[in-house]
């Protein structure tokens, strides 16, 4: 988990005590891994009181290091003025990374220098088949996808990326589950090569055995890493079940024996109704020659 000790976290309200400062890391963490998140979520998660978590919010929104918006119109409910909802900030993600970014980016700028763009994508393949095969061992290859998603969510977070699992599209077309990564440690480096997305995303599709669509990533400036994973479609019809040398199928040929019979039936009072129409004229209709005189 990631520890707040910058000067953002501890700008507003004086220093905050040691309890204070770990309560505040569980709210960031929280947010990072369920943004956008409202108070009244990130307090049930965590099992703390509404007024304790809205003040560690208050506190990072005015240090900088949560940013709030208004919940989509999808997620509002009831009447009056919807409840806000808080996400981690630019300066808040800077916060929780945790390594030598400008010298990767340094570093990667030089390979590219040195083996052109292709070195670049060929070390982000190397580097995320490698993190791909330590998210594997905590995905169940047998299990429903559902499942496999939610378990490669706990083993990013583990990994430091404050992943969750959502279902979307329940009951459609789209139905599928939603793999958000509220924090990135690569995501300075990211910005720089956007290869390293790509490779991960590849990752996954190995890890989970299915298509993975990525809709938006930190890198690109969201608040949050978004892939998208479709449901398999139903599997293949069954196949027609054999039968023993010989046998026929007695209901087809029950039921072309009546059809053929109906035709018949039909074709036959056809028949007949014209040629009562020919001998005898419907009552009330005169021939030509009715009414005129010998």
């Amino acid at each position: 988990m990631v520890r707040l000790t910058s000067p953002r976290a501890t700008r507003t309200g004086g220093a905050p005590s040691a309890a204070d400062l770990r309560t505040r890391t569980r709210v960031h963490a929280a947010v990072a891994e369920l943004g956008p998140v409202s108070a009244a979520r990130v307090a049930e998660v965590l099992g703390l009181t509404g007024p304790a978590v809205r003040r560690h919010l208050d506190a990072m929104v005015a240090a900088g290091d949560l940013e709030t918006r208004e919940p989509s119109p999808a997620r509002r409910r009831g009447r009056g003025r919807p409840a806000r909802e808080f996400v981690v900030s630019s300066a808040g993600h800077d916060a929780m990374v945790s390594g030598y970014d400008e010298m990767a980016v340094a570093a990667l700028a030089h390979l590219a220098e040195v083996g052109g763009p292709g070195a670049v994508a060929g070390f982000a393949e190397r580097r995320f088949a490698a993190l791909g095969e330590r998210l594997a061992a905590a995905v169940d290859p047998a299990a429903p996808l559902p499942e496999r998603v939610r378990d490669l969510a706990a083993a990013l977070t583990a990994q430091g990326h404050s992943a969750s699992a959502r279902p979307v599209g329940r009951g459609t077309a789209a139905e599928g589950t939603q793999l958000c990564q509220g924090h990135c440690p690569v995501r300075r480096v990211a910005e720089a090569h956007p290869e390293l997305c790509e490779a991960e995303r590849r990752a996954f599709e190995r890890v989970l055995g299915a298509r993975v669509q990525r809709l938006a990533t930190l890198a690109h400036g969201e608040h949050v890493c978004t892939s998208y994973v479709p449901h398999e479609a139903a599997g293949p019809p069954a196949a027609p079940r054999e039968r023993p040398p010989g046998q026929s199928d007695q209901r087809t040929d029950q039921r072309t024996d009546q059809r053929t019979d109906q035709r018949t039936d039909q074709r036959t009072d056809q028949q007949t109704d014209q040629q009562d129409h020919l001998a005898a004229p419907a009552a009330g209709i005169r021939t030509p020659t009715e009414g005129r005189r010998p």
